[in-house]
């Protein structure tokens, strides 16, 4: 039997018959985990990742026909649902025997409106994927019952069935290290249009889920409220193949990552006791973001930090549910820079159902008083998984069939808005440039960049990309 998956481009670039090539994309972890537990048992795999390679759907059903696999396989966001569907689609046409099957996050919270709509997906498979893949694999090439496979939706006499949930995976350091080698493309890592990871980079995935339950957030349903790490040693051993496979820069894409920071000390310090030549980036929450954990991660290599500060008004994050406070943003952000993290992005979340412009300003404000490099401005949004979305259609301002598989800006659909999302989108366009312009700002940043040869190196290498740069910029927010 042979399996192939599928990475799909953006739904805006659907209908683009030159393709988009997004070198903002990361490798896609979920299905390179998929293809080495299949790989382990003897089952031939190909991966194909759109977005990165810039592939129409025309040349991506091509690629299908080449390979001619039994299981066509989609990893599926909210942004990227309606084109792996439309090249399901194409591929059926062609190719009615293939089974296709849709997982990842937009599946799992849309398995049975995705298989209402779209005829040509046979099987969505929910949460997570790796005990399941097996299992569904299997069961296809034995011939036996479907609904002996856990944790899928599939047709069944014009009926929808849906099978009972798959456990998650207890031990995490039981499953294969992804499998990189099936990629064919370069990745890189963006930030207002300039690469902020030149040299050869890659993700990495060390924990899964998270306990906090922030609004406007999946991940603690996806993940059945619980976080659950690799060891340090496991982690270590990865990071020891990557640094030997010629990786130089890595972006850890745990959505919890200093969740503990023991463990957090423990890989840092591994990494400079095997003298990793590494350089990489992570996310942080504020509230655990002690001196001692900065300055080992700094050590170790973390260039980059990004913090989700999200919002300066405590009535909005209590909202959010975040479980931080403004002064604790501060004081991470002043930490983190005390510690030598060369570049801190704080991540703002502004468009809140009854968010006045008044608290729309000074969270703008707050971005620009606590010394962070670079402020990331992003409209509250709702979208099946997220605790928001379930609030909103249960109170009717949102219709479930109409939004399910884009998501919508929350200041879009609430009756009671007291800023409209155009408003909010054109505040946050106005606030980015005017935090980066300010003639105390970029003699800053100036400063920073001579004293670091991480931050040069960026410079050095995207000076050749200035005006695609400038475009990207005048798109942010």
């Amino acid at each position: 039997m042979k399996v192939a998956f599928i990475s799909a481009s953006p739904n805006e670039g659907i209908d683009d018959r030159e393709g988009r090539k997004s070198i903002a994309a990361f490798p896609p972890l979920s299905i390179l985990y998929l293809a080495a537990v299949l790989k382990e048992i003897g089952v031939e795999v190909s991966v194909l990742d759109q977005p990165a390679l810039g592939l129409t759907v025309e040349e991506t059903v091509r690629w299908v026909e080449k390979e001619n696999p039994d299981v066509l396989g989609f990893s599926t966001l909210t942004s990227s649902g309606q084109t792996a569907a439309l090249i399901s689609d194409k591929v059926k046409e062609k190719n009615p025997d293939v089974t296709t099957v849709f997982g990842n996050h937009h599946a799992t919270f849309n398995a049975e409106r995705i298989l209402r709509k779209y005829l040509s997906v046979d099987i969505v498979v929910r949460g997570e994927g790796e005990k399941t893949i097996l299992e569904l694999v299997n069961c296809l090439k034995n011939g036996a019952d479907l609904k002996e496979v856990r944790g899928i939706n599939f047709r069944n006499e014009g009926n929808m069935v849906s099978t009972p949930d798959q456990p998650l995976i207890q031990n995490l350091d039981s499953l294969p290290f992804p499998d990189r080698e099936l990629l064919d493309a370069e990745y890189h890592c963006l930030i207002a249009g300039a690469n902020i990871a030149p040299k050869k980079v890659t993700s990495i995935v060390t924990s899964r889920g998270c306990v906090y339950g922030c609004r406007f957030c999946s991940c603690t349903e996806l993940a059945k409220n619980r976080w659950r790490p690799r060891s340090a040693e496991n982690t270590l051993e990865e990071l020891q193949l990557l640094a030997s496979e010629g990786y130089k820069q890595l972006i850890f894409v745990d959505d919890a990552f200093t969740m503990n920071p023991k463990r957090v000390i423990e890989i840092c310090r591994g990494i400079r006791r095997e003298k990793l030549d590494l350089e990489w980036i992570c996310e942080g929450r504020v509230d655990i973001c002690s001196y001692g954990m900065l300055r080992e991660m700094v050590q170790a290599g973390c260039k980059v930090l990004y913090l989700g500060i999200e919002n300066a008004n405590q009535r909005i994050l209590n909202y959010y549910n975040k479980k931080i406070t403004p002064e604790q943003s501060e004081t991470a952000v002043r930490t983190a820079k005390k510690a030598g993290v060369d570049a801190i992005v704080g991540s703002f979340i502004i468009g809140a159902p009854d968010e006045t412009r008044e608290e729309i300003w000074n969270t703008i404000n707050f971005a620009q008083r606590v010394p962070i490099d670079l402020p990331q401005f992003n409209i509250l949004g709702a979208h099946p998984g997220n605790d928001i979305w379930n609030e909103f259609v249960a109170k009717g301002f949102i219709d479930p069939e109409k939004w399910w598989e884009k998501g919508v800006a929350v200041s879009e659909v609430y009756p009671y808005a007291k800023v409209s999302r155009d408003e909010v989108m054109q505040i946050m366009h106005n606030a980015f440039f005017q935090h980066v312009y300010r003639p105390s700002f970029l003699a800053k940043q100036a400063a920073k960049t001579l004293k670091s040869v991480y931050r040069m190196n960026v410079l050095v290498s995207n000076l050749s990309r200035l005006g695609e740069i400038r475009e990207a910029a005048n798109s942010v927010a």
